[in-house]
C-alpha cells in the first residue's frame, strides 16, 4: 500500500519549469530516495508535499486521500535550510517545536532525552544552540524532526553537514525507523547514501522524472555484462572478452575489468580464463546508482 501518492504534479515559477508532470508512489515503512542533480525540482517537490507551496496541476494523496494542512502537522519535516534559533538553549528549543507538534511538556522531554541517546548527545539539554557546530546543529534539527514519532519522514539533503562517524549514526537509526514502520523520503543530489539505504528511489532531472522503481531492480536492469576478475597472471586476449583495465593488487596479482564480447555467458569467459590463469575471486559488476545517475544525466534526462 502506497502511503503518499503523488499524481501528476506540475510547477512553474514566471518563465522556469520547475516539475513537469511528476507521478510517484511510495510504500508504507520503506526508504524512497529523491535524486537529481541541483536545480532538478526535488526540493519544490517536497516544499509541495508539505503545503508550503502549492502545486499548478496535479494532486497529492496521503492514505488514500487528498493530503491537508492537518496532516501536514503528522510529518516529519527538515528542510535544505537549516532553521535553529541562535539564542536559545538546545531543550527550549525541543521543547518549542515539540509543542508546536501537539505534545505536552513531559512527551517533549521523554522523546528528546531518547533521541539524544540514539544520537549520542546526551549531555546537550542545555547548550546553547549559537555554540553549536555545523554538524551539531545537524543533529538538533534532526531531532526537531522526528519528536513527535511521526509515521511520515521527509529529509531534505540529510546528511550535508555530518562527517562519516554522524552520517552512519543517522543512517543507522534512519533503518532503525523503518523497521518500526516508519515511511521515510529523502532527497539528495549525492548517490553514496543510496545504495546502501533506499529500497525505491525516483531521479528528477530538468523537471521531469527519468527514473523510478525499486532500487536492486533498477541496478540490474543496467548491468552491463562486465566481470571483475583477480586472478595470479596477466590476462591474454581472448574473443570471448575485451579487457577494460588490469591493475596489480599486489606482487603476481591482478585484478581486471572485463566485458563478454556477442554471445558469450559468463560460465564461457569462466571457462578460458581458468584454463591459463589460477582465479581468486570471479564476480559481476552491478553499477552503483553513482553509475547509473551519471548515466542518465549524461543522457539528458531521457527514459527508457
Amino acid at each position: 500500500m502506497s502511503v503518499l501518492s503523488v499524481k501528476n504534479i506540475s510547477k512553474s515559477y514566471v518563465d522556469h519549469k520547475a516539475l513537469d508532470n511528476i507521478s510517484l508512489e511510495i510504500k508504507k515503512s520503506s526508504i524512497f530516495g529523491l535524486l537529481g542533480p541541483n536545480g532538478a525540482g526535488k526540493t519544490s517537490l517536497i516544499r509541495i508535499i508539505n503545503q508550503i507551496i502549492n502545486q499548478d496541476n496535479g494532486e497529492i494523496y496521503l492514505n488514500g486521500r487528498p493530503i491537508n494542512y492537518d496532516d501536514v502537522r503528522k510529518i516529519g519535516y527538515m528542510p535544505e535550510e537549516r532553521g535553529l534559533y541562535k539564542k536559545m538553549k538546545v531543550g527550549d528549543f525541543l521543547l518549542f517545536m515539540g509543542k508546536l507538534k501537539g505534545l505536552n511538556r513531559n512527551q517533549c522531554i521523554d522523546s528528546a532525552k531518547s533521541w539524544f541517546q540514539n544520537l549520542e548527545v546526551s549531555n546537550w539539554w542545555n547548550k546553547n544552540i549559537e555554540d553549536l557546530s555545523k554538524g551539531m546543529s545537524q543533529k538538533v534539527q534532526f531531532i526537531s524532526t522526528v519528536l513527535h514519532n511521526p509515521e511520515l519522514i521527509i529529509l531534505d539533503e540529510p546528511f550535508s553537514g555530518f562527517d562519516p562517524i554522524n552520517a552512519n549514526l543517522v543512517k543507522s537509526n534512519l533503518m532503525r525507523l523503518k523497521e518500526e514502520g516508519k515511511t521515510i523520503i529523502f532527497s539528495t543530489h549525492r548517490m553514496e547514501s543510496v545504495d546502501e539505504l533506499c529500497d525505491q528511489l525516483a531521479m528528477i532531472n530538468n523537471s521531469r522524472k527519468i527514473l523510478d522503481g525499486d532500487t536492486e531492480q533498477i541496478k540490474m536492469k543496467y548491468k552491463s555484462d562486465n566481470y571483475l576478475i583477480v586472478h595470479d597472471k596477466k590476462l591474454k586476449n581472448d574473443p570471448t572478452y575485451s579487457i577494460i583495465k588490469t591493475e596489480k593488487v599486489s606482487d603476481g596479482i591482478y585484478e581486471s575489468e572485463v566485458s563478454l564480447i556477442g554471445e558469450k555467458s559468463y560460465k564461457d569467459l569462466f571457462k578460458v580464463v581458468s584454463g591459463y590463469t589460477q582465479i581468486i575471486s570471479f564476480k559481476e559488476k552491478i553499477p552503483n546508482m553513482n553509475d547509473i545517475f551519471i548515466m542518465k544525466v549524461k543522457q539528458g534526462g531521457k527514459d527508457e
